[in-house]
């Protein structure tokens, strides 16, 4: 398999939807726990054990892939459709799957990297009545009202905004403020600890409103939902519905690109 392009975040590196490999892979190893590439001239979705178990990833000019995992796409940028892999896979299943959004809820997102931008989207388009976007830096609430949020706030206020759902990456003290937010039956999905592998919430908290919280994970999916995944974020992105801010950087660039303090959305290409 010829690879076009494979993200990179910090999460993606050596782990994916909060599971990582702890053994110390042998060397030379490939990193890259997904990629876009071509198969007898057709675009594909595809990803890798890279990060989970041993073995190489994708982010190499070829990458070894499952025929069984292969997910045959659209005419879709590879580019972007390579920004949005499974950070958008666990945006979408976090609301629909998890999270049972219903039309007309009211969602909020808590964060605005990748995952946070297509959980925005991704609601309006699962039918959100409203969408509430928290984020820490007044970058990442540009990136919310860019992704089209409805309110953006700081982490420090979104205690006192009202929702059905939680989409909750970070954890720690911005999900217990967040949890003030939710209305009696609430739903709150996490699926990621970027703010703290622990959380200051409280039994009553969770008890007087009957919260539901459960966490979610993209290695939990099948290989049918995850290709199902894939290609309702493919359409989306084809039809100009989703999209995520990235930056595209040469194979070449990887050691650069690796490095870096201000990782946002980096896709490698070839």
């Amino acid at each position: 398999m010829d690879v076009l392009a494979a993200p990179i975040t910090p999460l993606d590196l050596l782990c994916a939807g909060g599971t990582s490999y702890f053994g110390v892979p042998a060397t030379p190893y490939v990193p890259g726990v997904q990629g876009i590439g071509t198969v007898n001239g057709r675009t594909v979705w595809f990803p890798t054990s890279a990060g989970m178990a041993p073995g190489d990833g994708s982010m190499a000019a070829k990458a070894p892939a499952r025929q069984e995992d292969l997910v045959f796409l659209p005419d879709v940028d590879p580019v972007l459709m390579a920004a949005l892999g499974l950070s958008a896979v666990a945006a979408y299943m976090a609301l629909t799957w998890r999270g049972e959004l219903a039309a007309g809820e009211t969602v909020i997102v808590l964060g605005c990297g990748a995952v946070g931008q297509s959980a925005i989207q991704l609601a309006h388009l699962a039918g959100a009545g409203r969408v509430i976007a928290a984020a820490r830096s007044v970058e990442g609430r540009e990136r919310a009202a860019r992704a089209g949020a409805d309110v953006v706030v700081s982490l420090e206020d979104v205690g006192a905004q009202s929702a059905d759902l939680l989409i909750d990456p970070l954890f720690g003290t911005p999900a217990a403020a967040a949890a003030q937010a939710l209305r009696p039956g609430g739903r709150w999905v996490n699926l990621g600890g970027s703010a703290g592998e622990t959380s200051p919430i409280t039994s009553s908290t969770l008890r007087s409103r009957s919260l539901r919280l459960s966490g979610y994970t993209n290695n939990e999916l099948t290989v049918r939902q995850r290709a199902d995944a894939i290609s309702v974020i493919a359409r989306y992105a084809a039809e100009g519905a989703l999209t995520v801010d990235h930056e595209v950087v040469p194979l070449a660039d990887v050691t650069d690109a690796w490095h870096r303090k201000d990782h946002g959305r980096v896709v490698l290409a070839m």
